[in-house]
């Protein structure tokens, strides 16, 4: 900028010196005497500005040519001058031209042109930082894998695309189901680059599908340190891995160390069903009933469920069953109007042999609620008070056509999974079990099933309202399906 300054200035003194000059020559009125090779010549004041102009013109013209007459031959000679800096931009015009369209080639999904592209590019640039990125994603479009694996090894030559290299295999070795190499590659990644999301997410997955409960602890640690989780949520997932780590710890033999994890899974999230169930267990192994019961009683409150109320159970394996009604009256009362509170009130009442009792505590699940425990929990009530045979298989039977009632049902691809784990068989999601009913859609049931109940009896009230005669005459002998014949359905159903 001072050298642009120094010329302007210059520029000025020298048109003012002009000026000044061809003022005084015409003020004086006397001309200008040129003696050149014994030739003299006489100029007027105007002729004698238009001399000047015309040698200021002519030597700067002198001065370009010999300046460009100069630069030709160290062009020539291989130095930077003005020729090769135009060709250089021009070359670089080019490659950005074909870098971009390169790039809109790999988007509307043209390999073939991304890669022609992609060599135009690399050509003109010479910046294989750029182009060999281009070059990679453009062989993947294209169904090259081999080639796209290639340049990404060369990306992890330079400090600033070793990242990007990393991150290129991991996914290739994710597309190609290599989950061991893909676990290393992003490990690497996390470690050239902790704050990554998709690498954290990326790394949280495989080391949850490969068992690495520690590990992924550590990374979810990583995250909710850099405020891409809520603590809330980490508190839950970690007490998803922590149980999880536990069960791994039980696996190995090391059962005090199984029951110290389970019990900080539990105090972590109170709510989690598994962990609230091993930790209650870890409890009674210690014989401390006492907190294994509040353990259960909290966790009851927050979401009923059958795990709970048999590890509570398991707290007087031998009392009498007139006892343990009275005992599970203080985790009954907690949520008194719940499905599974009124069916475990309903079961415990059988086993105490108080069948009406039993019948008041279903209520109208029945008709609200009809699944297959409730009605199976039904049939017992009938057997338990003298009802005929044909009516308790009535129950049986819808049982066997009744919803399940609520399962362990992922969230994501809503897979339906005996027993609850970390991560769903189906998808892989992480922490997506949830208790609750599994979406079923209303289709007619195969080999005439929705006819059980015609074929083996119905319900005494049923059958009365719909027969004159008695439940036994629409029974067929030959067609009664016996307690075993459902056990067995109910296999084959669950296969």
């Amino acid at each position: 900028m001072i050298w642009s300054f120094i010329k302007i200035a210059l520029f000025l003194i020298l048109v003012a010196a002009l000026t000044l000059g061809a003022t005084h020559l015409a003020d004086s009125g006397e001309g200008v005497r040129i003696v050149l090779m014994g030739m003299e010549f006489t100029l007027g004041p105007l002729q004698a500005v238009i001399v000047a102009l015309l040698a200021f013109v002519l030597v700067w013209v002198v001065i370009r040519v010999v300046g460009l007459l100069v630069a030709f031959l160290r062009f020539l000679n291989g130095d930077e001058t003005a020729i090769s800096r135009y060709f250089d931009r021009n070359r670089e015009r080019k490659g950005y031209e074909a870098l971009a369209e390169g790039m809109l080639a790999v988007a509307s999904g043209e390999g073939r042109l991304a890669l022609s592209n992609a060599a135009r590019a690399e050509r003109f640039l010479r910046r294989p930082e750029l182009t060999n990125l281009l070059t990679a994603q453009a062989a993947e479009v294209a169904g090259d894998s081999k080639k796209a694996t290639e340049v990404y090894k060369r990306l992890l030559s330079d400090d600033r695309t070793r990242f990007v290299g990393v991150r290129g295999l991991m996914k290739q070795k994710l597309s190609e189901g290599d989950t061991d190499t893909a676990l290393k590659l992003a490990e690497k990644a996390y470690a050239l680059k902790p704050k990554h999301q998709e690498v954290q997410d990326t790394l949280l997955s495989l080391q949850t599908a490969k068992g690495d409960w520690a590990g992924a602890r550590s990374t979810l640690q990583s995250k909710v340190r850099q405020g891409q989780l809520p603590k809330d949520v980490h508190r839950r997932r970690d007490a998803v891995l922590a149980l999880q780590e536990a069960k791994g710890v039980l696996d190995e033999g090391a059962s005090i160390e199984a029951r110290e994890a389970a019990i900080a899974a539990n105090k972590s999230s109170p709510d989690l069903i598994p962990a609230a169930a091993m930790a209650a267990r870890a409890y009674i192994a210690k014989g401390n009933t006492k907190a294994a019961g509040r353990v259960i009683l909290k966790a009851w409150e927050a979401q009923p469920h059958p795990d709970l109320a048999a590890v509570y159970a398991e707290m007087a394996p031998d009392e009498a069953a007139d006892a343990r009604l009275k005992r599970f009256e203080k985790l009954l009362s907690l949520r008194p109007d719940h499905p599974e509170t009124r069916l475990l009130r309903a079961e415990l009442n059988i086993a105490a042999e108080d069948f009406p009792g039993a019948r008041r505590a279903l209520g109208d699940l029945i008709e609200t609620h009809p699944t297959a425990r409730c009605l199976t929990i039904m049939a017992a009530i009938e057997r338990g008070e003298g009802a005929d045979d044909a009516v308790v298989r009535g129950w049986l039977t819808r049982a066997l056509t009744a919803p399940r009632g609520p399962q362990w049902c992922c969230d994501k691809c809503h897979n339906i999974q005996a027993e609850w784990t970390p991560v769903c068989d189906n998808c892989g999601g992480f922490d997506t079990l949830s208790w609750r009913e599994p979406v079923q859609a209303d289709v007619p049931m195969p080999h005439g099933a929705d006819m059980l109940p015609l074929i083996v009896g119905q319900p005494a009230h049923e059958a009365e309202t719909e027969h004159d005669g008695p439940v036994e005459s629409i029974i067929d002998a030959d067609l009664i399906v016996t307690p075993d014949d459902i056990r067995k359905r109910e296999g084959q159903a669950d296969d």
